[in-house]
């Protein structure tokens, strides 16, 4: 378990990070969203012990940062938004170096690597040289470089910068898989429809004070907790919005025309499907429906207002 409490960092009279706090479990997969300058990778660094928090820690696992740093380390894997690729280099003499800096047992390596290379899908660039991949391997190669020694937290900072849209989609999946096999992966990102796709929980973050943390269908109902219902009938759309105006979670009903009926609503879904019984019920002749509600972008424009340090 990873539990951040009251973490600050200050650099003169700057406030990077602003006493934030959260928890993760093991199988959550955290998306870290904040416009650059925001104060994520700072955060990320104070994590993973390559800056010293001004004031509050973290624990991961029982180890303190502060207190137990080495410990800490060997429990995370690092993959940064800028990081570095050795040059005449194999993918498999890649993997081993780092798997030797992480004092994994010679014997144990061949078998580690295989894993790790399979996991990430580069099974069959093993012998190829680090310079000759696209960027989209050279990621993936990166987080196999962060999973070799088996650690509990994984820090993404901006996983996906400058991937394609496949790429992206190959990397979104392998993160995923990783949640499902029990790890605590953070991932900072500003592509907020995929975040949403993949994280189960949610943080935003600008000028180093954390806006907003929990579920991502809590945050967005923080912000938004009603959703909007397009209901088509085939016709007398004003009479129909009449009728459902007075059910439970109905907040506001209008037509649009003779043939749509929007209905602010904020109930359960057997409320919503009330809603359609009752209008087949009455002889409105439904014809489809769309639900539209606030997605991730939306809360971070309400919440933020571009700021930064």
């Amino acid at each position: 378990m990873l539990e951040v409490k009251n973490l600050r960092k200050e650099y003169g009279p700057l406030t990077a990070v602003k006493g934030i706090s959260f928890s993760l479990k093991p199988g959550d997969i955290f998306g870290f969203i904040g416009s650059n300058g925001a104060g994520k990778t700072t955060t990320i660094r104070m994590i993973s012990t390559l800056l010293e928090p001004t004031s509050g820690t973290a624990v991961l696992n029982g180890a303190d940062i502060i207190a137990n740093p080495m410990d800490v380390r060997r429990m995370i894997g690092y993959m940064p938004d800028f990081f570095g690729l050795y040059d005449d280099v194999k993918v498999w003499e890649y993997l081993d170096f780092f798997a030797a800096i992480y004092r994994v047992p010679s014997g144990q390596r061949h078998d580690i690597i295989t894993n790790v290379l399979e996991l990430t899908d580069l099974t069959v660039k093993k012998d190829a040289f680090v310079q000759s991949l696209s960027r989209g391997m050279q990621q993936r190669l990166c987080l196999a470089r962060c999973l070799v020694h088996d650690p509990a937290l994984l820090l993404l900072d901006e996983p996906a910068s400058g991937l394609d849209p496949r790429a992206r989609a190959d990397l979104k999946e392998l993160i995923a898989e990783l949640g499902r096999m029990g790890k605590i992966v953070i991932v900072s990102s500003h592509i907020l429809p995929e975040l949403a796709d993949f994280c189960n929980c949610v943080g935003i973050i600008e000028r180093g004070e954390l806006l907003a943390f929990g579920t991502v269908d809590d945050v967005v109902r923080g912000i938004q907790p009603t959703r909007e219902l397009e209901i088509r009938v085939l016709a007398d759309a004003p009479n129909a919005a009449r009728a459902v105006s007075a059910m439970n979670g109905v907040h506001e009903v209008r037509s649009t025309g003779e043939d749509t009926v929007r209905v602010e609503f904020s109930g359960t879904l057997e409320g919503q499907a009330d809603i359609i019984d009752k209008l087949v019920r009455d002889g409105y002749r439904v014809v489809g429906l769309r639900e539209q509600q606030a997605d991730l972008e939306d809360v971070f424009l309400r919440l933020t207002t571009g700021a930064v340090n």
